[in-house]
């Protein structure tokens, strides 16, 4: 698990270094209207779950709807605390959007407001209701910097429109449905245990870096 989060974290960092660094000499693209569809790989590479993307780009503008579903956290991707008490998390959902600045062609900068619901079970129990240890929804703001590259947009086929987003995400918790400690019995441990308020995130931090991948169809030629 550390070794595949290692390579996305170098892929990310390739691929934003294009998408910064490639930004055209032509002025056109602060007048583009386009609609794009995105699908995250994190997401099924380490969370074995799913999650797409749409966007609305109106010149320099960019609106966002996200939703992911059906993330597993296991083992490496826990904390230790988490870990030590033989528990798995599961985020049957995380739905939010994000309003930004396209500083480049490239690049953009977005502020996010986002939901996400949290289910504690223990370590391969069924992920029943009757089983939860505890849930509770968080509700984060943040900001994320996006790149947008489209590697053959001079194209005049369908591979036009290929896109490739990485991300690096900030979303601190500013609300949750539950106080920040919940103490209870842990049955594996036989002793009293506290899970707490968790970020969406990297090991359950705010920080979260990814790369999608998807198409993007143009609504308005440029002027």
């Amino acid at each position: 698990m550390t070794h595949t989060k290692s390579n996305l974290l170098n892929l990310f960092v390739a691929l934003f270094f294009i998408a910064s660094g490639l930004s055209a000499k032509a002025q056109d693209w602060k007048t583009e209207e386009k609609f794009n569809v995105l699908f995250g790989l994190s997401q099924p590479v380490l969370c074995h779950g799913f999650n797409f993307e749409l966007n609305y780009i109106h010149k320099r503008i960019i609106i966002d709807f996200s939703q992911g579903v059906f993330l597993q956290f296991k083992d490496n991707a826990l904390p230790n605390e988490l870990r030590n008490q033989n528990i798995d998390l599961h985020m049957p959902w995380t739905v939010g959007f994000g309003v930004g600045y396209r500083i480049t062609e490239w690049l953009n900068l977005r502020v996010e407001p986002k939901w996400h619901r949290f289910e504690f079970y223990y370590d391969n129990e069924n992920k029943y209701q009757s089983n939860q240890i505890t849930s509770y929804n968080t509700f984060t703001l943040g900001l994320g910097l996006y790149g947008c590259y489209q590697p053959f947009k001079k194209k005049e086929n369908f591979l036009k429109g290929i896109t490739i987003a990485p991300s690096i995400r900030y979303w601190p918790t500013v609300a949750s449905t539950k106080n920040n400690n919940f103490t209870y019995f842990n049955k594996s441990t036989e002793s009293n245990q506290q899970i707490k308020t968790y970020g969406p995130g990297i090991g359950l931090t705010p920080l979260i870096i990814n790369v999608s991948i998807g198409y993007s169809f143009q609504i308005k030629k440029n002027k």
